[in-house]
C-alpha cells in the first residue's frame, strides 16, 4: 500500500501539532461557565445603572469647570436721540445729538457668589461620585444574591434527580410486593401519585431558577444564561467589625457632599446681600459733521430690601441644611436596625443549619432506611414508608434552603456593609 503521508519529519510533526492545537483553541467556547466572582466583574462592566452614574460624573465635572465663570458678555446695538418731529425728523445725521451706538456689557457677580457657585458645583460632583459608590454596592449585592439564589435552587433540582431514581426503585418494590401478595394493589397508585407530586415541586423550582436567571440578565446580560461553575465564597462575618465601620457606608457617605452642597447654596444666598456690578463700554457714531464718542458706565445692584428678598432665601437654605442632617441621622438609624436584624438572622440560621446537618438529616435518613427495610419485609405499609421518605425529602430541601438563607444573609452583610471599611 503506497505511503501518502510520512510523520517521520520532526518539523512536519511540529507544524501538524500546532495546527491541531490552534483548531482546538478555536473551537473552545468563549465562556466555560459563570463563577461567582465573574458575575460580579461582569456586572460592574455591564450594569446600565453604573454606566449611567459614570456619565453623570463626567457631566458634573464638566459643569464644575464652568461654575465660577463670568456670565457671557452682551453685545449692545442702538440708536440714541433720533429726532421724531421737526425738519430733522427721522434723520440719523443732521442732529448733533443723534448717535449710532455699538458696545458690550459685562455683568460681574460678586466674588463671594462666584466662589459659592464653584463650591456648589464641586459638592455636586462629589455627590455624584458618592452616588456611584452607592449604586456599585447595591449592584454587587443584588448580583451576589441572584447568583446565590440560582445556585441553591439548582442544587435542589439536582436533589430531585436523585429522588426520581429512588421513586423508580420504590415503584419496582411496590410491584414486587403486590406480585408476591405482600402488598396492596393501591400501593402502585400511591407510588405514581408521589411521582406526580415531585414533578410539581420540580416545576416550581424550574420556574424559580428562570426568575433567578432573569435577575442576573438585568445586570450582566446574556452571560447570565451560562452554567454556574464553582460554589459561593465562604463569607466570614465579623459583627464587631461591621458595626465599627457602619458610619463609612456609602449611603451615609453621600450625605457629606449633600451637606457641603447645601452649605454652599446658603453661602450663595448670603452673598446675594452684596451687590453685583456690571460694566458697559460703547462707541457712538454721529453725523459726518460731528465728533464720534465713547461711553463707559458702571452699574451696581442695590439689595435694599433684603428682609423680603434675600433673607427668606437664606432661611430656606438653612432649613435645607437641617433637613439633610436629619435625613442622615434617620438613614444611620435605619442601617443600625437593618445590620442588627441581619446579624440576628445570621446567628439563628447558623444554629438551625448546624442542627439540621448534625441531627435532623441523619435521623431522617435513618428513618427512611428502617421503613424501607420494614416495607420490603412486609412489616409496614407503603403509606408509612412514603410519609417517612417525604419527611426526608423535606428535611433535605430544608437543609439546602437554610444554606441558601445563610449565604444570602452573609452576602447582604458582606456586600452591603462589609466592602467599604475605609
Amino acid at each position: 500500500m503506497p505511503k501518502f503521508f510520512s510523520f517521520q519529519s520532526a518539523p512536519l510533526r511540529v507544524m501538524l501539532s500546532s495546527a491541531l492545537l490552534g483548531f482546538s483553541l478555536n473551537i473552545t467556547p468563549a465562556f466555560a461557565g459563570l463563577s461567582f466572582s465573574e458575575a460580579l466583574t461582569a456586572a460592574e462592566a455591564n450594569a446600565p445603572e453604573l454606566a449611567g452614574r459614570r456619565h453623570a460624573i463626567v457631566g458634573a465635572e464638566s459643569a464644575r469647570r464652568a461654575a465660577d465663570s463670568l456670565p457671557d458678555p452682551r453685545l449692545v446695538l442702538g440708536l440714541d436721540n433720533v429726532p421724531v418731529d421737526g425738519p430733522d425728523r427721522g434723520s440719523l445725521d443732521n442732529d448733533f445729538m443723534t448717535m449710532r451706538r455699538i458696545g458690550f456689557m459685562q455683568d460681574v457677580p460678586n466674588s463671594a457668589k462666584r466662589q459659592a457657585r464653584a463650591d456648589v458645583a464641586t459638592a455636586t460632583a462629589d455627590r455624584t461620585r458618592a452616588e456611584l459608590a452607592v449604586e456599585r454596592v447595591m449592584v454587587r449585592r443584588d448580583v451576589a444574591l441572584a447568583w446565590i439564589t440560582r445556585y441553591y435552587l439548582e442544587r435542589q433540582l439536582a436533589l430531585f434527580d436523585e429522588l426520581e431514581r429512588e421513586n423508580n426503585l420504590l415503584t419496582s418494590t411496590a410491584r414486587a410486593q403486590i406480585s408476591s401478595g405482600q402488598g396492596m394493589p393501591a400501593d402502585s397508585t400511591m407510588a405514581r401519585q408521589e411521582v406526580a407530586l415531585l414533578a410539581d415541586r420540580r416545576d416550581d423550582l424550574t420556574r424559580d431558577v428562570a426568575r433567578a436567571k432573569a435577575a442576573l440578565v438585568r445586570f450582566i446580560g446574556e452571560r447570565a444564561n451560562d452554567a454556574l461553575v464553582g460554589a459561593p465564597p465562604a463569607l466570614s462575618v465579623d459583627a464587631a467589625n461591621l458595626r465599627a465601620h457602619l458610619h463609612n457606608h456609602p449611603e451615609l457617605a453621600v450625605y457629606q457632599p449633600m451637606a457641603e452642597q447645601a452649605a454652599a447654596d446658603t453661602r450663595e444666598a448670603e452673598a446675594s446681600r452684596r451687590p453685583d456690578w456690571g460694566v458697559e463700554l460703547a462707541y457712538q457714531q454721529r453725523g459726518p459733521e460731528f465728533s464720534n464718542m465713547v461711553s463707559l458706565q458702571f452699574s451696581f445692584d442695590l439689595p435694599l430690601f433684603s428682609g423680603s428678598r434675600q433673607d427668606p432665601r437664606i432661611a430656606a437654605k438653612l432649613q435645607e441644611e437641617q433637613r439633610i442632617a436629619s435625613e442622615r441621622e434617620a438613614m444611620q438609624r435605619k442601617h443600625i436596625e437593618e445590620l442588627d436584624g441581619l446579624l440576628a438572622d445570621y446567628t439563628a440560621l447558623s444554629q438551625k443549619l448546624a442542627r439540621t446537618r448534625e441531627t435532623l438529616l441523619p435521623l431522617a435518613h435513618e428513618k427512611v432506611e428502617l421503613m424501607l427495610a420494614s416495607y420490603r419485609a412486609g412489616k409496614t405499609n407503603l403509606t408509612q414508608t412514603l410519609t417517612a421518605r417525604r419527611e426526608s425529602v423535606e428535611t433535605q430541601l430544608k437543609a439546602i434552603a437554610l444554606e441558601a438563607e445563610l449565604a444570602t444573609a452573609s452576602a447582604k452583610l458582606i456586600y452591603f456593609y462589609g466592602e467599604n471599611r475605609q
